[in-house]
């Protein structure tokens, strides 16, 4: 029997969580430490998963497969392909980072406040996450990754509930409402969307008899397993939606702004850079594989969500006066060229809404944390409140500035890559859609210039005068995202090369082919 690699990624940081939230309450520093190494653990067989698949091989690999609920036909069915592979090696990236950049975060508040602030159920809980993430991406039995999608909102909940951002205008009190407000909104909102899945999942049983996503793949594929029109359309609908609040696609994503606005940095990053990615990740493995007619009829509808997201998320982030609304409401707009691209239904289209998701994840989190670390200087989100940064914190700013160049996808920085790919595919079979949704960059780009020029440039505002530059922690955060920006802005073929083999079996599933270009024959 071989080594359960995918159950050993999922496993560890879940039995770390438990062991986090076992240290005693002193020791704070060694739960800290413990989460930081048990994340790095992860991450070292996230990277045996990456070298051990062959881009070349059968779709799914590493597979696991062991009866579960024999009655009921649940097995519980593991298996990656290029795509889940590349999701997995970032979630399993990031968490060590988000770990490293909120160390101070659940530390007890000042002395005479009554609250207390479980350090150690603050590093529990994002291992947690990371553990449902993970297993999300792996699961081929439709009944599992429901169980996991689902139960990763519980530490969510907490997380944004919990421990929420400290800098608040109106005070600790109305900080604790807002924070209440947001974890309840998000948790309802995708609560809903589950359910309406759960109901989706229950139909798709009743027609295939189980719920193993390459058994009824395959017997859709070979003509064994018919739906009915009608059947397949209401059942896509019921795996959209939920998908679409998890991405989230307008009109829902309200939650979004308000969950990333009243979490803390770190986990703002984990909400929009990892737990989101499962929306859009779950549309191209279970939308487009198991109802791939279905997919095709809602497309030109979807296209019109993900354009308004785009525009939408794009004009409402220039409005902003908080910076983390800023970058949420950014975010919306940036999944809608995700959501673009994957039912654009061309290789190029889906290849860089893959792309991006990667790349979105890294430039999100780069820009996220230093703004974090921006805030917790100064005390404030208002944009506002800030002015000159780049006179006392120079490190500090140029860091900033390359994330947001990366939100804004300038060329030579990894977001740009993706970006042109999802808009040079959208545009060869749906050229007005592709038109429009260009001004999202045009858009972006003044957001985030204005953000800069407002927050690091002009006169030194007496509050920032004394503000320190990043310290060595956070450049151990900052220093790695950067890098990788570049590096994949000038060289994304290391990942390309993972995710193409499964982007051209999501487009056989769906039984498209790219548009031939209509080019005048040569006189």
């Amino acid at each position: 029997m071989s080594f359960p690699l995918l159950t050993a990624t999922a496993v560890l940081p879940a039995v770390g969580a438990v062991a986090t939230a076992a240290v005693p309450a002193a020791r704070r520093t060694a739960a800290k430490w413990l989460a930081l190494l048990v994340s790095l653990a992860t991450l070292a067989l996230a990277i045996v998963i990456l070298v051990r698949f062959d881009p070349g091989g059968d779709r799914y690999q590493l597979t696991e497969s062991r009866t579960w609920i024999k009655a009921f036909g649940v097995r519980y069915e593991l298996g990656v392909d290029g795509i889940a592979v590349a999701l997995i090696a970032l979630t399993a990236l990031l968490i060590p980072f988000i770990i490293l950049a909120g160390w101070h975060d659940a530390d007890p508040l000042e002395t005479g406040s009554r609250r207390w602030r479980p350090t150690q159920g603050f590093f529990a809980l994002i291992l947690a996450v990371e553990a449902m993430v993970i297993i999300s991406f792996e699961a081929t039995d439709v009944f599992v990754f429901y169980i996991f999608f689902e139960a990763m909102l519980i530490p969510m909940y907490f997380l944004i509930g919990g421990f929420g951002d400290r800098a608040h205008e109106h005070g600790e009190k109305a900080a604790a409402t807002q924070r209440s407000y947001a974890a309840v909104k998000f948790l309802l909102y995708n609560l809903v969307g589950g359910l309406i899945m759960l109901a989706a999942v229950i139909g798709l049983y009743v027609v295939a008899g189980n719920f193993s996503l390459q058994e009824i793949a395959q017997a859709r594929a070979n003509g064994s397993l018919h739906m009915a029109t009608s059947t397949e359309r209401w059942l896509f609908l019921g795996f959209f939606f939920a998908f679409a609040v998890k991405a989230p696609l307008w009109p829902l994503h309200t939650w979004l702004p308000n969950a990333m606005g009243e979490a803390t940095a770190p986990v703002a990053v984990l909400i929009t850079a990892v737990v989101d990615k499962v929306g859009t990740f779950a549309m191209l493995r279970f939308c487009l594989q198991l109802f791939p007619e279905a997919s095709k009829w809602a497309t030109p509808v979807i296209l019109v969500l993900a354009l308004i997201s785009i525009i939408y998320g794009a004009l409402l982030a220039v409005g902003q006066r908080d910076i983390k609304r800023l970058v949420a409401y950014a975010s919306i707009s940036h999944f809608g060229f995700i959501i673009m691209g994957i039912f654009a239904m061309t290789s190029q289209g889906q290849s860089g809404a893959t792309l991006y998701m990667i790349n979105h994840g890294i430039s999100t989190a780069a820009l996220m944390l230093v703004a974090g670390f921006l805030i917790s200087r100064r005390g404030s989100r208002l944009i506002a409140d800030y002015g000159g940064v780049q006179k006392v914190a120079p490190v500090l700013a140029g860091t900033f500035l390359i994330g947001g160049l990366a939100t804004l996808s300038l060329p030579g920085l990894a977001p740009f890559v993706s970006e042109f790919l999802v808009l040079v595919g959208t545009f060869t079979r749906y050229p007005v859609i592709g038109i429009i949704a260009t001004f999202g960059i045009v858009l972006a780009a003044l957001y985030t210039l204005v953000l800069y020029q407002r927050t690091m440039t002009g006169p030194v505002k007496p509050e920032v005068a004394k503000m320190p530059d990043l310290r060595v922690r956070e450049l151990l955060v900052v220093a790695p995202l950067v890098v990788l920006l570049i590096f994949l802005g000038v060289y994304p073929k290391p990942v390309t090369d993972i995710v193409n083999p499964a982007v051209k079996q999501t487009m056989s599933d769906v039984h498209k082919t790219d548009p031939k270009p209509e080019v005048e024959a040569a006189k």
